[in-house]
């Protein structure tokens, strides 16, 4: 079992930043895939950006250019630095660890850009 535990949401204005953590209580490397997915009102959720063990980075056409996921493998965390933030990007997002076997989420945290 792996926990994750998602921080760094919060009130933005258009165009600032945030970074959030996403915490595991085990290895991230002994998931195939870690990723930030999030879910606006009344949307389903979707992939916002993902890496694989190996170090490979995908994102969302949505994002690519304003976001960027990086992890700290000696700190079991993931992070997700979000720039030029927009009213559309407001949403709860989620931290996701991913293995053959198993599927871990987060409790997820709230984004909400907005003046």
């Amino acid at each position: 079992q792996v926990q994750l535990v998602e921080s760094g949401g919060g009130l933005v204005q258009p165009g600032g930043s945030l970074r959030l953590s996403c915490a595991a209580s085990g290895s991230i490397l002994s998931a195939n895939v870690m990723g930030w997915y999030r879910q606006a009102p009344g949307k389903q959720r979707e992939l916002v950006a993902s890496i694989t063990r190996v170090g490979s980075t995908n994102y969302a056409d949505s994002v690519k250019g304003r976001f960027t996921m990086s992890r700290d493998n000696a700190k079991n965390t993931v992070y997700l630095q979000m720039n030029s933030l927009k009213p559309e990007d407001t949403a709860v997002y989620y931290c996701n660890f991913y293995t053959d076997r198993a599927d871990y989420w987060g409790q997820g945290t709230q984004v909400t850009v907005s003046s």
